[in-house]
């Protein structure tokens, strides 16, 4: 994203789908109320022809197993006609300018990109050492997306006979097995990936991960196969798993018909290292999870025939102040001048407690909305007194800031699921089973922005508290999923020609997505453990190749090598026994503790230990408000879950520091 200067207010570079179900600004030389009215769906103005959704579509059940039961779509089409009311009363025209559609080589190349390998090409293409730890830690079917995207630019850029060497895809990979096997100091052959070898063994149905310093990181198989077919195998990639399924041809494909019933109760496997969810890593760590997810997504796509196309651009026009129509970065520096750490916009949370202070149990919550003109009023009235706080929310009634609310969601300049992943979210109706769209949304979330994420995870947490009183309110998840699909998504459902019967695919599609979203919601935000071993291993790599270099420098600065080595030991070697681990909290006590780790310590067992034993520090915190982290060794940063046990944590990093500390806000 980028941000030009305006004097009418920011213009925000965004992405927008090409193809047939692009939206574009124009004049399509035809007059009248519906074909060429400018209206606004989300964030964009479309002036073109709109197909016309008041009247429910006709529902062939023969030509479609996958879809709805038409009487359960009632809703969804009922917050479609309110949609179409609230736009009517809230027209504003927006400008947007439509730049040259970019070719498939400037798409991949801008992939490239976002996957950390913008320095396979240009300038530095032909010293592409950068990448080279990044390429070792991919899986067969990962190697095999950035080859073809690879592929794909440099092609693109001999036609257009580009001066700097363009790297052949092989050859880089070729490069990295080379210095591999070089800097292998048993001489053993070191597992790399997108060769023939790997393919050869990709055969027998391995997923050939590779191994990330300790033989156990990563493992070729799954060391069992799941006990249950709801498990959620987070230790083997995703897209191998579905190489695997698809070669054994052992697992159903069952799609879903929206009805909650036929929704498995899937859920994580224990597992002893801990859980690694959203916010746990440090950023750097971060980051490299982000290339590593969008890699594995696309990988997953291509595995399933799915196409994962990168946006086209669109600048729009957008307040850079406000409530309403304001994009979510901004909201969130106007409120933390007011509110410093804040992560979800004030005016988000405020209509949420505006509900919640309504009760949960209203009949018909989030189904029926406010009067249409005094939701405009409304919302003039928080423009201008909201942040002044004179405000009076006594006047709004709880289904005045149920629409208040979904209105807020549409009229962001950029949809909460993102411009550049929305067809991505759209596309996971597609993926034959459950488990694998699962897997695909855990992957998407990963990949939003952090205030897209943050935000979206605060509706969702909502969205599930309302389900859990639909024995009151008659607002079951697919109700709610029926009436929350068109806010999210509608940017693709509304405004564009398309057949009714396309028009009621789609439908069943973006609400059967909305569903897992709610109900899956604690699963999609956890790091899948392969990520995160793979982050590992590249620190492992990084930290070597580290280490060589300044052992380098000292021998040429006349150092004593061994006294060197000697000081490099950690200080877990020298200072504290074999199986016992040093935890300090140096922001909360001078005192460090030497704990016996044991096959059964948790990281609780070392919280509360530690925390006894510090008595005076104890008083003064409120459970939960401090946690456990392993610092350090291949790991950046890791807060730990409850469950983590400490032994197996300790073998997979033994050179980590032990810290007690707070999460950052």
């Amino acid at each position: 994203m980028s941000w030009l200067s305006s004097s009418q207010g920011v213009v925000l570079t965004a992405y927008h789908p090409s193809g047939k179900d692009q939206a574009v600004a124009g004049s399509h030389g035809q007059a009248g109320e519906e074909a060429t009215a400018s209206r606004r769906y989300g964030q964009y103005t479309m002036n073109q022809e709109i197909t016309k959704v008041s009247e429910k579509p006709p529902f062939d059940r023969s030509s479609s197993q996958d879809s709805l039961d038409e009487l359960s779509m009632e809703d969804y089409w009922t917050e479609i006609q309110n949609i179409r009311k609230s736009n009517e009363n809230r027209q504003e025209d927006q400008e947007v300018v439509v730049v040259k559609e970019p070719d498939e080589g400037e798409l991949e190349e801008e992939w490239l990109k976002e996957a950390g390998l913008s320095n396979l090409f240009g300038e530095a293409a032909g010293d592409p050492q950068e990448s080279m730890v990044f390429l070792s830690t991919l899986t067969r079917t990962q190697a095999a997306a950035v080859q073809k995207r690879v592929e794909t630019v440099s092609q693109t850029l001999r036609k257009k006979n580009k001066q700097y060497q363009v790297p052949d895809v092989r050859d880089i990979f070729a490069q990295q097995r080379e210095s591999k096997e070089k800097e292998a100091p048993d001489g053993s052959e070191s597992q790399s990936v997108g060769t023939d070898e790997n393919k050869d063994q990709a055969k027998d149905g391995q997923a050939s991960s590779l191994v990330v310093g300790e033989k156990d990181l990563i493992p070729l198989v799954p060391e069992e196969a799941p006990a249950s077919e709801t498990d959620i195998n987070l230790e083997v990639s995703f897209a191998e798993q579905a190489v695997n399924q698809k070669e054994s041809s052992k697992e159903k494909t069952l799609r879903s018909k929206g009805d909650d019933a036929l929704l498995p109760s899937f859920r994580l496997p224990k597992d002893k290292t801990g859980t690694t969810r959203i916010g746990d890593l440090a950023p750097q760590d971060m980051k490299k999870v982000c290339h590593l997810a969008l890699i594995e997504l696309t990988a997953l796509y291509d595995v399933l025939g799915i196409e994962l196309k990168q946006q086209k651009a669109v600048k729009i026009k957008t307040k850079d102040s406000g409530l309403f129509c304001v994009p979510l970065t901004v909201l969130l520096e106007q409120d933390q001048k007011k509110v410093p750490g804040t992560r979800i916009p004030l005016i988000f949370q405020k209509l949420i407690s505006r509900i919640e202070e309504g009760g949960l149990e209203t009949e018909g919550l989030l189904r029926i909305p406010g009067a249409a003109v005094r939701i405009k009023n409304l919302c003039q009235e928080l423009e201008a007194k909201f942040y002044e706080g004179t405000f009076n929310w006594e006047s709004v009634k709880q289904h005045d800031a149920t629409s208040l609310l979904k209105l807020f969601i549409r009229e962001l300049p950029q949809p909460l699921l993102s411009v550049e992943y929305l067809k991505a979210f759209q596309a996971v109706q597609n993926l034959p089973t459950k488990k694998q769209q699962l897997q695909a949304l855990n992957l998407l979330v990963i990949l939003l922005p952090d205030a897209n994420r943050d935000t979206l995870k605060a509706l969702l947490e909502f969205l599930q508290r309302v389900v859990d009183n639909k024995e009151k309110n008659k607002m079951t998840v697919m109700n709610v999923a029926m009436v929350m699909a068109p806010n999210l998504f509608m940017y693709h459902t509304l405004g564009l020609k398309s057949s009714e019967q396309r028009e009621f695919g789609m439908a069943a599609g973006i609400a059967h997505i909305m569903h897992l979203l709610i109900k899956y919601q604690k699963l999609l935000w956890t790091i899948p453990k392969f990520i995160v071993n793979q982050v590992r291993k590249q620190n492992t790599e990084n930290h070597r190749k580290d280490k060589k270099a300044m052992k380098k420098l000292l021998k040429k600065m006349a150092y004593d090598r061994e006294k060197y080595e000697k000081q490099d030991k950690s200080a877990n070697d020298a200072d504290v026994p074999q199986g016992v681990i040093r935890v300090q909290a140096p922001h909360l006590s001078k005192v460090s503790m030497a704990i016996q780790l044991t096959e059964e310590l948790k990281a609780s067992d070392v919280l509360a230990r530690f925390l006894s034993q510090e008595s005076g520090v104890a008083q003064t915190l409120k459970n939960g408000e401090v946690f456990l982290y392993e610092i350090g060794g291949n790991i950046g940063e890791r807060c730990l879950d409850e469950d983590t046990y400490m032994k197996d944590l300790y073998q997979l990093n033994p050179n980590a520091e032990w810290v007690i500390k707070s999460k950052p806000s």
